[in-house]
């Protein structure tokens, strides 16, 4: 059985409304005015004093566009609102490659954007490590949520492999701040906190011959000092899954090419500078390494981005 497992960071999938309730178009000339003195009878959902706004509809369009054209029988996903918003885009975008069963828990990020999973495969346990901390800290050490979900086979009588979904830490740091280089080591320690609350995490919720999966947006490249706690933690053994991934399609030309294919996020660092990442990670467990027949990225056209500032890659296993 060939089975193809993959994630996409989809870069802000927020929902088409503020309110509970849509409001129906209205005939041209007419003025209504409308009244919200009841605190129960609207929501608006808001970060930092800004309303927040849906994702704009053409790229809302390309991002599913990619996902049917690389078609995974699961797919992790980041930056996605809520649950309602990912069963919407699975419904109304993905067509008759619409996945079967979805599933998102709401975590810890102030701007309202979680993991989530889309499956073809029946999921067994779903569990959250939201309030994970980092050894002796009270502090929920991630930003996000670190997903934990069984894959099951279409008769429910088998567990297939485990599957980790995460988005790390990321790099941002404000205009606004006065020390750069704090915040970038500041960041930098929390991933690194991250990743070794994964591994121990991971470590306790397998056997040395489970198979089990670690997939997501890491912020990182895969051999970052600040990834150690899973990537080199012996005791859980992950391989790389995409150390000898291929591209699909091609980047349109840019004077400022890629130094290799190992990327999925590209990042303006400034004029002529442009750093390119392997953000988008999939591990497996040593149980799966003799599983794994291929390894793919679908190359986005434009250089910016199609609909998301990153690339989709997966993975093929033969179980």
């Amino acid at each position: 059985m060939k089975i193809t497992v993959g994630t996409f960071n989809l870069n802000n999938l927020f929902s088409r409304y503020n309110f509970k309730a849509g409001i129906k178009s209205l005939k041209s000339g007419t003025t209504v005015e409308y009244i919200f003195n009841d605190k129960d009878s609207f929501k608006i959902k808001k970060f930092q004093g800004k309303l927040i706004k849906p994702k704009n509809k053409k790229d809302t369009l390309k991002i599913a566009q990619r996902i049917q054209a690389m078609s995974p029988d699961i797919l992790a996903v980041q930056e996605v609102e809520d649950i309602n918003i990912l069963k919407q885009f699975n419904k109304e975008y993905l067509g008759n490659k619409a996945y079967r069963y979805v599933t998102l828990i709401e975590g810890n990020d102030p701007r309202l954007i979680d993991v989530g999973l889309l499956s073809n495969y029946p999921l067994g346990g779903v569990t959250s490590w939201q309030h994970a901390v980092y050894d002796h800290e009270t502090r929920k050490i991630f930003s996000r949520d670190l997903l934990q979900a069984d894959i099951l086979n279409d008769k429910r009588n088998k567990k297939l492999f485990t599957l980790f979904v995460t988005h790390l830490k990321s790099n941002f740091i404000s205009h606004t701040s006065t020390d750069k280089q704090k915040q970038r080591d500041k960041n930098n320690q929390k991933r690194l906190k991250q990743s070794a609350t994964i591994g121990r995490v991971i470590e306790a919720q397998t056997r040395p011959d489970s198979k089990y999966i670690l997939v997501g947006d890491m912020n990182d490249n895969p051999d970052s000092l600040y990834l150690k706690g899973f990537t080199a933690n012996a005791e859980i053994g992950l391989h790389n899954a995409l150390e000898n991934m291929q591209e699909t399609g091609q980047m349109n030309h840019t004077k400022y090419p890629p130094a290799n294919p190992f990327w999925t996020h590209r990042f303006n660092v400034s004029a002529g500078n442009y750093q390119y990442s392997l953000y988008d990670q999939i591990w497996i467990s040593p149980a799966l390494t003799g599983k794994l027949s291929g390894a793919r990225v679908a190359r986005r056209k434009s250089v910016s981005g199609d609909g998301s500032d990153h690339d989709p890659v997966w993975i093929e296993l033969t179980l």
